[in-house]
């Protein structure tokens, strides 16, 4: 079949262990492995793949954003991944608001796409930056704004659909003319038209009593849709059916208007119970887009992890919450409204509990709050995780505040008590995550249990099991207990209409698997991974809870805004991205029998799956749960190539501080050797470095070569105001300007500065190639040399963010009971900190300018960037700082052959194509060595200023109006010379050859 596949398909056909590992799961509580991953380049090469797979009788999985929370997008199945190349919007009509796509689109980009238009689809998931329109249509996706344009069945027009055995057409609404039309023209059509016909009128009434009256029923397969009164629509009855009945290749979609103005209104209760009683009131009196609600529980996990406080801060007094936003055509309209259901509640915007804002920044803000609802809850602080299968009942709206009371003694007789609840309480949608015991029989039992009695709860008050998510395999066996034995037969007659053979997607919405089977943990699952480097704090000192933090949310698959994650934005490859890296780490740990991962530590799926993380650590600031893909690469490097050979460019990369020093023997020969053209090229290709790359070059007098030249007295280490300033290889050797900048502005601010004299280093390099052993040498060799200043409190300034990051974040993981480098870690400063935090009344020089600022991705993940944009501020900076991501060097990343290509792709999604068109009168600004490489080795035809050289200028009254492309040295190389540089690099490849080769055996 594979072969076939292969033969017969325009696309990518994967039958590896690390492709079908990285597909293994979604973002539900299930694993199964794929037999195989198809990823069609065309809608027709996918129709090509199912009729493949029909040939050998092999399921077929269609998949899209995978972020499914009942385990649709999981099966032993052939997967097609309609999200790499399927993505196109064929087709828009503004007249008569309606739109084709392909399955593969994302909602964001869909939306960014019709914007011109003044048009948008109107169900907005919380994964709108990365959900495919093809997986909302198999989920009957909602989301917030479902509160006014009702869910995907609501808007979707006709669809283009292939069943199992090879049928294609399009369906939707059918009149009784076009209904006898097609089965007049006989085939596969007609046969499923007939049945359906059938099906509908010999359980009319059990469909028209069967299914309950509410807004948030997405439960079961959409039979009401082929009753009479809704048109027969066929296109509707498959929406939700979650790729169990057919292939959806187009969709026609029906558009709404993008509002003109929008209003927020939030009301503070104290409980949310409470809150759920105030929605039939606020319902009666107004028509809100949006009305959502969140407990107490949420806003004090979002206080603990730190996470969306500035979200918090804008909400009024309360232990729960409602936020209920209004759409229309004027700021007047909206207002109105907002201060109409205001007096209704008998409440004043004055009052302590009652926030309203008709700013669109603002309004953000606040609903950024609820939208964080899963990431916050997954792993909370308390060390109790949180999983789904009852994470979106749904209630009558008028009936919700009572069912929550029952749902939370329910919670509380399990032992769950711990779970939060919010959801979209318009529609009477709850979401929550339960604490569930999901590795041991006892939890299982228990898990399984509680699921039962809360569907029948559910179920009393004539609600739906799911009010968004679906069945997939969380609520597909419970599904009796809300319809009834006869209307899930009516199921299982729909689903043998279109796939007789059970191939579609089989297990799921009918003939289920049992809700306890198939389970990502489960009693029988026993990861093993032996001892590790990094400590893992915040993971109870467990690699395995750091593993588990990737809930499958997938963040990481955005393509705008951000940092995480790069490698996914360039390739579109699910095994690029964060989630799909950390599902592979998870089969790595073995626990199941069927891993798709054998080899360990060693193997070489996990390791061609982190060869493009880029270590950016966008993922531990932008990942919901935190997950920090960098350091778990970096754990695995160096148990991969323990006692092994590594490539050339950890030697030669990783061991940079080191040549850097060397460097000083004979600067201008080396930059001479490493851009003379045959000789350059040759050491590149030797040291693993990508030839397309200019070597950076070192500069002929270091800073600190320039520091002892200085014979500065040395400042009293107690002295409040000495500062150390930390003298980083890349500040150092390369751009001492920046060092020597920073000089001058600490002491302009009033500040004393030393400089360490002896060699020291953070380790990154080291580190960010796996040499961990190496790199906790050199941390407690630097510890040693800072520890007066270190006993004195004594601040320590970084200038490159990476170098600080290691030590604030990486070091003190990777010597969690160095007492030193938890001081050191204290005692870190960036620079806009220093000067902010302990110089508030120094008055920076007043640029008066335009920037264009890139923040390095440590920084961003790490330190964050509000001191900087403050001391901009008072710099008189008018700061535009970009949000395009990562600029695609990343370190040594860029460096190394084969990544060159990706490299570029990340830096031309954003960063490059803003810093061309920065006007020439403004600055670009940048504090990343990495970031500033990129910037001028890539034709931009600017030279990126770090912060402390513009306040230099600054001081100097000399900040130029554009800077010009940083021009590599090319030195004229006499014969004489060519051959002493000759002679130096092969002596020196051979030194180095020999080093690793002995190192290696000496660590065998």
């Amino acid at each position: 079949m594979a072969d076939a596949l292969r033969r017969r398909v325009d696309g990518e056909v994967r039958f590896d262990a690390g492709s079908r590992g990285a597909y293994a799961t979604d973002g539900s509580n299930y694993r199964q492995v794929p037999i195989g991953v198809v990823v069609p380049r065309t809608v027709d090469a996918a129709v090509a793949a199912v009729a493949v797979c029909a040939e050998h009788g092999v399921p077929v999985l269609s998949r899209g954003g995978g972020t499914s929370l009942a385990g649709q997008c999981t099966n032993a199945a052939v997967v097609i991944d309609w999200t790499k190349y399927c993505h196109g919007l064929v087709s828009v009509d503004p007249d008569a608001r309606t739109c084709v796509v392909e399955p593969g689109i994302v909602l964001d980009e869909l939306n960014r796409q019709l914007a011109g238009h003044g048009l948008q689809f109107g169900p907005k998931p919380s994964t709108h930056s990365h959900c495919a329109l093809g997986g909302m249509i198999g989920n009957n996706s909602c989301g917030a704004s479902a509160q006014a344009y009702g869910k995907t069945v609501d808007n979707v027009r006709r669809l283009e659909v292939l069943t199992y055995d090879g049928a294609r057409f399009w369906v939707g609404p059918t009149s009784d003319e076009e209904y006898e039309r097609i089965v007049a023209e006989g085939g596969r059509r007609a046969e499923i038209y007939r049945g359906l016909r059938d099906l509908a009128d010999r359980n009319l009434a059990e469909i028209r009593r069967g299914y309950p009256r509410i807004p948030r029923r997405v439960s079961g397969y959409n039979l009401d849709s082929l009753l009479p009164e809704n048109g027969f629509d066929l296109a509707r009855a498959l929406v939700g059916s979650e790729g169990t009945l057919v292939t959806v290749l187009h969709a026609e979609l029906e558009l709404v208007p993008v509002p003109a103005y929008e209003a927020l209104l939030v009301l503070g209760y104290p409980d949310i119970a409470s809150a759920a009683d105030d929605v039939p009131k606020a319902l009666k009196h107004c028509e809100p887009s949006q009305l959502e609600a969140l407990d107490g529980r949420m806003a004090q996990l979002m206080r603990e992890e730190n996470a969306h406080t500035d979200s918090l801060d804008n909400l009024p007094d309360g232990e729960s919450w409602l936020l209920i936003q209004f759409a229309g055509d004027s700021r007047e309209q909206v207002d109105q409204q907002a201060h109409g259901l205001l007096k209704a509640m008998g409440r004043g915007e004055d009052d302590d509990n009652v926030a309203f804002s008709d700013d669109p920044k603002r309004e953000q803000k606040m609903l950024r709050a609820r939208e964080a609802g899963l990431g916050v809850t997954a792993r909370p602080p308390d060390g109790r995780d949180t999983w789904e299968g009852w994470e979106d009942s749904a209630a009558p709206p008028e009936r919700l505040g009572d069912y929550l009371r029952d749902l939370t003694s329910l919670l509380r007789e399990y032992g769950y008590d711990h779970a939060t609840l919010y959801g979209h309480f318009g529609q009477g949608c709850v979401h929550t995550r339960i604490p569930f015991g999901l590795t041991s029989a006892d939890g299982v039992r228990d898990f399984r249990d509680f699921l039962f009695r809360a569907a029948e709860l559910v179920t009393s008050y004539g609600g739906s099991l799911s009010g968004e998510h679906g069945d997939g395999q969380s609520r597909a066996e419970l599904l009796p207990v809300m319809f009834g034995d006869r209307l899930v037969r009516a199921f299982g007659e729909l689903k043998a209409l279109f796939d007789p053979d059970h191939r579609m997607n089989p297990g799921k919405v009918t003939s289920p698997y049992r809700v306890d089977e198939n389970l990502r943990l489960g009693s029988h699952w026993r990861p093993t991974y032996g001892e590790t480097h990094f400590g893992y704090p915040e993971d109870d000192h467990d690699f395995t809870r750091a593993v588990l933090r990737c809930v499958g949310i997938g963040n990481c698959r955005s393509h705008r805004g951000g940092v995480m994650c790069p490698s996914y934005r360039a390739t579109g490859e699910e095994e690029h991205s964060t989630r799909g890296r950390a599902r592979l780490l998870f089969e790595m740990l073995g626990g199941h029998a069927d891993s798709a991962v054998t080899d360990g530590w060693r193997s070489t799926e996990v390791k061609d799956a982190l060869d493009l993380c880029l270590a950016c650590k966008g993922c531990k600031s932008d990942c919901p749960t935190g997950v920090d893909m960098a350091t778990y690469k970096a754990e695995f490097l160096a148990h991969h190539y323990k006692g092994r050979l590594r490539p050339a460019a950890h030697y030669a990369l990783g061991w940079l501080p080191l040549w850097a020093l060397a460097s000083r023997a004979a600067p201008r020969l080396v930059n001479a050797a490493l851009h003379a053209p045959v000789i350059g090229n040759l050491g590149k290709r030797l040291a693993g470095v990508a030839t397309r790359r200019e070597a950076p070059v070192f500069a002929e007098q270091s800073f600190l070569q320039w520091w002892r030249a200085q014979d500065r007295p040395e400042p009293d280490p107690a002295d409040p105001r000495t500062v150390v300033l930390w003298p980083d290889t890349f500040s150092t050797y390369f751009h001492p300007n920046i060092a020597r900048s920073a000089v001058r502005v600490l002491e302009d601010a009033g500040f004393r500065v030393t400089v360490p004299t002896e060699a020291v280093c953070c380790g990154l390099t080291w580190i960010s190639t796996g040499q961990l052993d190496t790199a906790k040498r050199t941390l407690h060799r630097t510890t040693r040399i800072l520890r007066p200043w270190l006993e004195a409190g004594t601040p320590i300034v970084g200038l490159e963010p990476s170098c600080t990051a290691v030590f604030r974040a990486d070091a003190p993981e990777l010597l969690p009971h160095d007492t030193d480098v938890q001081r050191l870690a204290d005692q870190f400063h960036t620079l806009a900190e220093l000067l902010v935090r302990r110089a508030p009344d120094w008055q920076p020089p007043q640029l008066a300018r335009a920037a264009t600022v890139q923040t390095h991705c440590h920084q961003h993940a790490v330190m964050k960037t509000d001191p900087d944009r403050e001391l901009m501020r008072r710099a008189g900076i008018d700061a535009d700082v970009l949000d395009e991501g990562c600029c695609g060097l990343a370190g040594n990343f860029g460096f190394e052959k084969d990544h060159y290509d990706v490299s570029m792709a990340v830096a031309e999604q954003g960063v490059l194509p803003a810093v061309r068109d920065t006007a020439p009168s403004a600055l670009v600004i940048s504090d990343g060595f990495s970031c500033r490489t990129q910037i001028e080795q890539s034709g931009t035809g600017r030279r990126a200023l770090h912060l402390a050289e513009a306040l230099a200028l600054g001081l100097d009254g000399a900040a130029p109006a554009h800077h010009p492309e940083r021009k590599v040295p090319r030195p004229g190389v006499r014969a004489r010379d060519a051959r002493m540089i000759t002679a130096a690099a092969v002596t020196a490849a051979a030194a180095l050859g020999c080093g690793a080769v002995a190192l290696a055996r000496r660590r065998t």
